[in-house]
């Protein structure tokens, strides 16, 4: 197989979900939904900044409450923060839309159209965002597997299985103004320039790693964890400490870098300091984690919201950490290691279910990790039957996972509430319609 077979399946999964994208989200008054629940509030600071110079969102009211107001749709996504009103969401989100605000913003003026930041024309950018990103995760995925020396074939079957195989297919097509997809993109992205700075010594991937790490706690900053994965991705311990060598003895590169990242991260605090006096305020109110009580099985396995369950595609990835363990127990431990961290950390949160999502949607970020053990466990069997038995499998849970999608956007799978009663309802009523 060519090796440029894994762009053009790139290229036939970005046009599939643009059709997709477009059937379900650009006509009619579809539009109307693509930016809902939490977008909403990570969207807003693009209208606060570049049309109502607001951010302490007065503007709200107008918009949400108003004009374009849907008692199915409404929510108020602000909080309050020493006496002011501000954003509970963080901002990264909105950073990495800006582009497409920018194009949607100039042809709503060059159509005529209402300038507001809510009419048609950005919602749909926002949907052509999404697909963006997910076009350039996939590309540095692609890369990263290429690192990895998986072959073609398989990093073909890899990248389809990402897409229609996990949660990820919803969070670009149903949600696409969450920050899911592009904390995917963006730690696609820090996984490559990691692993190739290990690889190949790279100082100025230093720079390149510490902007990306800016924008992706910018975006979530729990998702700052990732630096964490560097140990897998140095491969060994002789070449991790090698890396931190070379990177620590080039002081003004280090120093460089620091300051990106730092400045990236400061656009945050300086929103603060505008909207509020203060630089640092915690917008979530008593929200937050409880360390000494996480939900570690359920995250994983409930019938609520079990990554497992519901998107077994994750799952089925963990053979793949058979031949880290076989070829490289370095990995191996690294590896599961960061997944035993981030695990204990996200079901820490006091809502450890995320609200309404499919599946767990929190690890939708970290869908490169497990389709590099994916890849690896496709490279990795030498048996032609087991290889077509494991493929076929494959191939099995991209169907359900579009049936069990299916099923979360008709209601037949609760956005919250599932219980086991109700899911075995659901799986008895595959087609079953509420």
């Amino acid at each position: 197989m060519p090796a440029r077979a894994s762009k053009i399946s790139i290229g036939i999964i970005i046009l599939l979900m643009t059709i997709i994208s477009a059937n379900l989200n650009w006509g009619k008054d579809y539009w109307k939904s693509i930016i809902k629940a939490d977008a909403k509030g990570y969207y807003a600071y693009l209208p606060a900044v570049f049309i109502y110079g607001d951010l302490n969102f007065d503007f709200f009211q107008e918009i949400e409450g108003e004009k374009y107001f849907n008692i199915n749709l409404y929510y108020d996504y602000r909080a309050c923060a020493d006496g002011k009103v501000v954003n509970k969401y963080y901002c990264g989100t909105a950073a990495a839309q800006l582009p497409f605000f920018i194009i949607a913003h100039g042809l709503s003026y060059l159509r005529h159209a209402d300038m507001d930041g809510y009419s048609k024309l950005y919602p749909v950018l926002i949907n052509i965002s999404a697909l963006f990103y997910l076009l350039l995760g996939l590309f540095y995925l692609d890369s990263t597997l290429i690192l990895y020396k998986i072959s073609t074939k398989y990093r073909c079957i890899t990248l389809f299985a990402a897409v229609f195989g996990t949660n990820l297919f919803y969070y670009t097509v149903v949600e696409p103004g969450t920050s899911h997809i592009y904390s995917f993109a963006f730690i696609a992205m820090f996984l490559y320039y990691g692993k190739q700075y290990f690889l190949y010594a790279g100082k100025k991937n230093i720079s390149i790693l510490a902007a990306l790490l800016g924008m992706i706690v910018l975006i979530r900053p729990l998702n700052g964890l990732i630096i964490l994965i560097l140990p897998f991705l140095a491969g060994n311990f002789n070449t991790l400490r090698q890396g931190l060598v070379t990177a620590f003895k080039d002081k003004l590169r280090l120093i460089y870098s620091g300051c990106l990242f730092l400045s990236i991260v400061f656009i945050q605090l300086l929103i603060y300091k505008i909207s509020t006096g203060q630089f640092i305020i915690y917008a979530y109110g008593e929200e937050g984690f409880n360390f000494l009580h996480p939900h570690f099985i359920d995250i994983l396995f409930s019938y609520r919201k079990g990554l497992f369950l519901y998107t077994p595609m994750f799952l089925l990835s963990f053979t793949g950490g058979w031949y880290l363990w076989k070829y490289n127990k370095f990995e191996f431990y690294t590896w599961f290691g960061f997944f035993i961290l981030i695990t204990y950390v996200l079901s820490s949160w006091w809502m450890w279910y995320y609200g309404g999502s499919f599946s767990s949607r929190v690890y939708v970020e970290y869908i490169p990790l497990f389709m590099i053990l994916l890849g690896m466990a496709l490279e990795g069997i030498r048996s032609k039957f087991f290889k077509l038995v494991f493929i076929s499998v494959v191939i099995l849970l991209v169907g359900w996972c579009q049936i069990q999608t299916y099923q979360y956007r008709y209601y037949v799978i609760h956005w919250s509430g599932m219980t086991k009663e109700m899911y075995w309802e659901s799986v008895y009523h595959i087609y079953k319609l509420k």
